[in-house]
């Protein structure tokens, strides 16, 4: 009979522990519907334009310190780059001024978009393997490599 009782004992404490659970549930489920709006808002991406001559690519931008900082300058007006070419894979050209940088060992791929020593902007038709903050990426790459040419383009970059 003495362990009947305790196991009813046993059984009524562990209730009552699920009624306080119910009780503070809400507070919990609203902090993680929260964060869950808040994944929804870091998972927003920033689509920039990139144009050059009369063709417009569209990327998408990393979510790091360099990226934003690129993509809050270009809310304030287009950025337009004189961008020289560099050893047959890239166009390189310079900012005019230096942006944060998370630089990480990178391979590239055609279409990549990054920032070099803060304050050059690179973009990419072929590959290198360097340290780099990724900036962006371009989305579809149909007539990437020929629009970007042989030799010195003009590449203007925006924010939708």
């Amino acid at each position: 009979m003495m362990a009947g009782t305790l196991v009813f004992s046993f059984l009524l404490s562990g209730c009552k522990g699920k009624k306080t659970e119910k009780t503070e549930s809400p507070g919990k489920e609203s902090k993680q519907t929260e964060i869950r709006e808040e994944d929804i808002e870091e998972s927003e991406e920033i689509v920039m334009k990139v144009q050059i001559k009369d063709q417009v690519f569209t990327a998408e931008l990393e979510k790091n310190p360099g990226a934003e900082a690129f993509a809050q300058m270009l809310q304030e007006e287009p950025v337009t780059i004189q961008m020289s070419d560099y050893a047959g894979f890239e166009k390189v050209g310079s900012l005019g001024r230096s942006l944060p940088t998370q630089n990480r060992q990178t391979t590239t791929q055609s279409g990549d978009i990054v920032l070099y020593n803060g304050n050059q902007i690179v973009i990419f038709y072929g590959s290198n393997s360097w340290s780099y903050t990724r900036l962006g990426k371009i989305r579809d790459l149909n007539g990437w490599k020929d629009a970007l040419g042989k030799g010195d383009v003009e590449v203007t970059f925006s924010v939708e």
